[in-house]
């Protein structure tokens, strides 16, 4: 975590709620890749990729070494996202159910 030496201006909480309602703004995923492009730097974006590419997986059930094998992403990586998965704030699995009912959505409307 981010030492800092002077306290900033805006209080934390506060700046991150800010973010929080910047992101719930975002209309589409086009929007949303180009607000990640410009708030992350291609290593930061990478690193959240590779969380949210192992989420599917892990919902799965599949073993470390298997989601390893189909992501290559890394096995602590891997054990972080599992660990937040079962033991975090919910984030991860009301992003994946939300992700999955648009997906069975989607489905629907092609097939219609």
């Amino acid at each position: 975590m981010k030492r800092r030496s002077l306290d900033p201006e805006t209080p934390d909480a506060s700046a991150k709620l800010s973010l929080c309602e910047a992101l719930l703004s975002l209309k589409s995923a086009d929007e949303m890749s180009a607000f990640l492009g410009d708030l992350c730097t291609p290593a930061e974006l990478e690193v959240l990729v590779d969380r949210w590419r192992v989420v599917p997986y892990l919902l799965e059930s599949l073993s470390y070494r298997e989601i390893h094998e189909r992501t290559a992403v890394s096995i602590t990586t891997i054990g972080r996202v599992a660990r937040y998965l079962n033991q975090g704030n919910g984030g991860y699995l009301a992003a994946a159910a939300r992700a999955a009912r648009r997906q069975s959505q989607t489905a629907k409307k092609a097939r219609a």
